[in-house]
């Protein structure tokens, strides 16, 4: 008896370990693999695909959504490593993917680029909503979210920011709108595509045109 004494605490203490990821689940075992990044840009230059990534990986991890997991920004490039063109798509792994409250915003790749944006959804790593066209949001817009992407997830050729390395005023990057707003809560056109609905003013300042220089990050 005295044996089994001394197993019963040791067992409830390994029980309670974590391991080698400290991301929150759900009753289901969903885990958070998706936010808008809280912090911001004043200019497209966020650093290339590896400066993105890294901030990914920073405000999951401070947030408590899994140090050790794979975070990857949602950014598409046209150079990348190799020369080769990258898509935002392709960098997210399969799905499913739930945002910072836990709730499911697709599935699967296909899902996810068949979506509206929706301020209720696309939240950021600590679950705050992104300021934009929605209902009593505060003040100023900031939900044009760089994705340099198509509707599709792939490349929009162009507008990149010259792949997020640059704050120059002669080039572009291309957004979406994360609450699926235009003004006047217009949904019409590309306004309610989460990473696609136009370009903006240029890449030395973001928030012209409602931007702040925020991004996706999805967990593998």
């Amino acid at each position: 008896m005295r044996y089994l004494a001394l197993l019963i605490p040791l067992a409830a203490s390994a029980a309670g370990c974590s391991g080698d990821d400290d991301s929150p689940t759900g009753p289901s075992g969903s885990r958070v693999s998706f936010f808008v990044t809280s912090q911001t840009s004043v200019t497209g230059n966020l650093g290339g695909l590896a400066g993105a990534d890294a901030t990914c990986r920073q405000l999951a991890t401070a947030a408590g959504h899994g140090a050790n997991r794979i975070w990857r920004a949602y950014l598409s490039v046209e150079r990348g490593p190799e020369g080769q063109p990258i898509h935002a798509r392709d960098r997210i792994g399969p799905g499913p993917w739930h945002n910072s409250q836990l709730q499911l915003l697709a599935n699967n790749t296909a899902e996810m680029h068949a979506r509206e944006g929706d301020a209720a959804l696309f939240l950021d790593e600590r679950a705050q909503r992104i300021n934009g066209q929605w209902t009593g949001s505060p003040g100023p817009v900031e939900h044009d979210i760089l994705t340099g992407s198509n509707a599709d997830g792939t490349l929009a050729a162009g507008f990149t920011c010259a792949d997020w390395t640059s704050d120059s005023a002669a080039a572009k990057g291309w957004v979406g709108h994360s609450d699926g707003f235009g003004p006047g809560q217009s949904r019409a056109g590309a306004l309610a595509s989460w990473n696609s609905a136009h370009d903006n003013q240029n890449c030395a300042n973001t928030a012209p045109r409602g931007g702040a220089g925020r991004f996706y990050c999805f967990a593998q």
